[in-house]
Order: C-alpha cells, then sequence, then structure tokens
C-alpha cells in the first residue's frame, strides 16, 4: 500500500528564490492549459496538452529554468482532476493563486536522497527534519509552500501492512459537536477548542480590513491570520490522527455512518461549527489506518435512524429534540445516552445482529 510521509524543511534564501520560480512556472503552466480547455470549449487529453507545453517552452524561455518534470505533473494533476470531474467525484478545475499553498511534484528522475540531503532538480540539496525514517524509496516527492510560509517535502513510498491483535471484536461511533466521538463502550471524545484562535482571527480579520491592501503592515497581518488557521488545521489533524489510531487499532471492525456532510452545512446555525469538526477527514483516515492494520471499516447508511431507538430493546420512541442528551425508553425502561445509544445502533446494524432499522417501522401499503 502506498503511504505518504512529511517533513518540514528550512530553505536558504537563494533556495527560496529558486522555488518561487518553480512554484510560478508550475502554476503557470496549470492556469495557461486550463485556460486553453475553457477556451476551446473541450479538454482535449493529456497528450495534446503535452504538445502544446513543448510549443509553449520554445516561445517562453524562462520555462526552461525548472525542472521539466514539475511542469509535465502540473499537467497531469490536471488531467486527474478533469478526470474527476467528469467521474462526478470532484468539482470542475479552477485556476492556482498565488497567495494560496503551493505545489510541485518531481518524480525520481528529477530528485535524489544522499544521505540526510534531498537534491531537488535545478533547486539544490535540502536537509529535511527527519522526524521518522522512510519505510522505502520513495516514488515521487512533493514540495510544499503553505500560506503561512512553511516548506514540506512529501515523499509517496510502499509500506506493508501491520499486524496488531485487535482487542475487541468491533464498535460503533457516533459523531458529533460538542463531543466528537461517543462508542458503543460508553467512551467519549470531546472537540478541542479552537475558540480562543478563532476570536483571535476575528480581531485580526477587522485590522486587516482597515490596512492598505499589499501594504507591509497588510501583508505582516495577512501572514499573522495565515499562522492561526494553520495552528487550527494542525491541532484538528493531531486529534483525527490520535483517534483515528486508537479506534482502528484497538477494534477489528469500526462502524461509522454515512454523513450528508454537504447537506448538513446548509444549516445557518450549525454549519461553522460543523466545519470545524473535520468528519470527513476523520473517516479518511479511518479508512486508511483499517487497510494498515488489517482493519474493517463499515460504513453505516445516513437515513438509519439511530437516535430513534432504544438499542436494548428496539423500541421506537421517534425524532428527538437536540437538546435532549438522555431518554428513558418506554418499553423497558432503560436509562440512554443519546450517543451512547445511538454508537450501539451503529454496531449492531453494522454487524448485522440487528435488521435495517430504517425500514423496520415505515408504513407500507398493502395490495
Amino acid at each position: 500500500m502506498k503511504a505518504r510521509y512529511r517533513y518540514r524543511f528550512y530553505p536558504t534564501d537563494q533556495q527560496r528564490q529558486k522555488l518561487a520560480k518553480l512554484f510560478g512556472c508550475v502554476r503557470y503552466v496549470w492556469n495557461e492549459a486550463l485556460a486553453h480547455c475553457q477556451a476551446v470549449g473541450k479538454y482535449p487529453g493529456y497528450n495534446a496538452l503535452a504538445k502544446r507545453l513543448t510549443e509553449l517552452k520554445q516561445s517562453t524561455s524562462w520555462l526552461g529554468e525548472v525542472s521539466s518534470v514539475a511542469l509535465q505533473q502540473s499537467l497531469r494533476h490536471l488531467d486527474k482532476a478533469y478526470k474527476r470531474f467528469f467521474t462526478k467525484q470532484g468539482g470542475a478545475p479552477q485556476l492556482k493563486k498565488k497567495a494560496a499553498k503551493q505545489s510541485a511534484t518531481l518524480t525520481r528522475g528529477a530528485f535524489s536522497i544522499n544521505g540526510k540531503r534531498v537534491y531537488l532538480a535545478k533547486v539544490g540539496a535540502i536537509k529535511p527534519i527527519w522526524s521518522r525514517p522512510l519505510p522505502s524509496t520513495p516514488s515521487s516527492v512533493t514540495v510544499i509552500k503553505d500560506t503561512a510560509e512553511r516548506y514540506f517535502v512529501s515523499f509517496v513510498v510502499e509500506t506493508e501492512p501491520v499486524s496488531i491483535p485487535a482487542r475487541s471484536p468491533s464498535i460503533g461511533v457516533d459523531l458529533g459537536i460538542k463531543t466528537f466521538a461517543a462508542t458503543s463502550d460508553g467512551a467519549k471524545f470531546p472537540s478541542p477548542n479552537y475558540r480562543p484562535l478563532y476570536n483571535r482571527i476575528a480581531q485580526l480579520q477587522k485590522q486587516l480590513a482597515r490596512r492598505v491592501k499589499g501594504s507591509h503592515r497588510w501583508e505582516r497581518t495577512r501572514l499573522r491570520i495565515a499562522k492561526l488557521h494553520n495552528r487550527i488545521a494542525d491541532m484538528r489533524l493531531d486529534f483525527l490522527h490520535k483517534l483515528s489510531t486508537q479506534l482502528t487499532v484497538e477494534n477489528q471492525v469500526v462502524c461509522l455512518e454515512d454523513l450528508n456532510v454537504s447537506g448538513m452545512l446548509k444549516n445557518r446555525r450549525l454549519s461553522k461549527a460543523i466545519s470545524q469538526q473535520g468528519w470527513h477527514t476523520f473517516r479518511a483516515l479511518c479508512e486508511g489506518k483499517g487497510e494498515k492494520y488489517q482493519r474493517e471499516v463499515r460504513l453505516i447508511d445516513r437515513w438509519e435512524a439511530t437516535s430513534q431507538y432504544c438499542s436494548a430493546c428496539g423500541w421506537h420512541w421517534g425524532k428527538l429534540d437536540l437538546a435532549t442528551r438522555v431518554v428513558v425508553c418506554d418499553g423497558c425502561g432503560a436509562v440512554h445516552d443519546r450517543d451512547v445509544n445511538a454508537a450501539n445502533n451503529l454496531k449492531q446494524v453494522g454487524m448485522g445482529h440487528r435488521p435495517t432499522l430504517k425500514r423496520t417501522w415505515r408504513l407500507r401499503k398493502t395490495g
């Protein structure tokens, strides 16, 4: 299986200039090819764009100052983006901006690893901070510069699955807002508190609105806002990595609900809180680590009424208000925590111990 290993590095001033030129050329090739596709009204294919790139390099001399591999990979990424768009797996490709995150991908012919240094074609040797060793020889490397002007190198390597015995056969996980995850064994994992950082971002956004756009103070304030956003993203990703690792290592089967996040974001009152959780990232991490540790992640239909049934006797009490956190079953008298009860129902449906709940109470007309 393939995995990504990312490391941070600190380039010299000369390497910063070369990387800025590399990012600019990659961005230019992407935008120029995308504009050509939009002008002709169709996607001509990778081969046609590669032939057009050769003609463009002959008329534009400064494109030859960077590695040609990175320019070709930019077209391959555009080709992949269009294929995802045609298969309805993603949106239409968009133009890249200079102020957004920058990246450039190099294959084996354009980079090499010698000891603790990584040589990039027409950039030079950089020295990443090796927080962990690479498990195998990487097939490609991506150089990344985020909006806070941090530099990373990301390697694609082949890894072997890890065999670790599971402590529990299965577990159900119900996702929420205040409590990020409630499991069927009664454990609860609260969401990290991002409010102080968001309050500071709101203050800096007011200062940014009063600055002259493009000035030194405007750029300095923008950089401070970007650093706070990256700090929130790092906190969220660290929390999601630790929780997904714990759940997949300890349980053989993890039952998750297939949430309609895009539909839930249309709720004006909860959209901000929902977007801060990272439910889709958590699901992707569980699936990836399930493959790594040889676990199974089962997705339960989003229309399952997991909060409307008693997990002990199956009594149907109907829809509950979001403010109702504790439920007393009318059928068996059991006292349930709302989130833990939903997690137990997810586990029972996912493991096949109970039929699909959405079909047990639906009224149907008979002929």
